[in-house]
């Protein structure tokens, strides 16, 4: 993932966004070790990006959109859906003959989630939010992906609470076994 300097959160995650949605690309179109590192790749942008938009952004929604606990609900219910079909994903490999039809879908679902982010969180974050308040999110927003699991834990809850207290360990744990992953692939192992 490459860090850019945003003036403000929704310029972040929207950059974020055309990543994910190029990765997506990357995938469909790719084969063998170069998808599965594609692959990886998106898997570890989706894990980072929605952690922190659980941790940041979602409860500045809530806070200052009108209707925001009710966008925020519909935002969390897809990403929930979302990890749950990522982690099955993984765990099925792009090598498994049902992949690229189940990744197909996840994909669509996924820019769909986007869109409505776009339309419902972000546009009125940028309406209701001053500047400054807004980079700040954009700085807060990168603190949280550093240290953010680097794979999707369905299990672990869609929760600010949840991500703070389940996020820290699973991304130490992450971090092991991406690093390790990482070494073989270099290494032939």
């Amino acid at each position: 993932m490459t860090q850019v300097a945003h003036k403000d959160v929704v310029d972040l995650l929207m950059s974020q966004h055309n990543q994910i949605k190029e990765l997506f690309r990357q995938v469909a179109s790719s084969t063998g070790d170069q998808k599965r590192q594609h692959f990886q790749d998106l898997v570890r942008l989706l894990a980072v990006h929605e952690t922190a938009e659980e941790l940041v952004v979602h409860p500045a929604a809530r806070r200052n959109i009108n209707g925001g606990e009710e966008v925020v609900a519909s935002r969390l219910q897809e990403e929930d859906e979302a990890k749950h079909v990522l982690a099955q994903l993984y765990d099925m490999g792009v090598d498994d003959p049902r992949f690229d039809t189940e990744f197909a879908r996840f994909a669509q679902s996924v820019v769909d989630h986007a869109t409505h982010e776009e339309q419902d969180e972000f546009r009125y974050l940028r309406q209701n939010l001053s500047a400054e308040k807004l980079q700040k999110m954009a700085g807060a927003v990168e603190a949280a992906e550093k240290t953010a699991p680097t794979r999707p834990h369905p299990n672990a809850g869609e929760s600010m609470a949840a991500n703070l207290v389940a996020g820290p360990p699973a991304a130490v744990f992450d971090r092991m076994r991406d690093a390790v992953r990482d070494w073989h692939q270099k290494n032939g192992d």
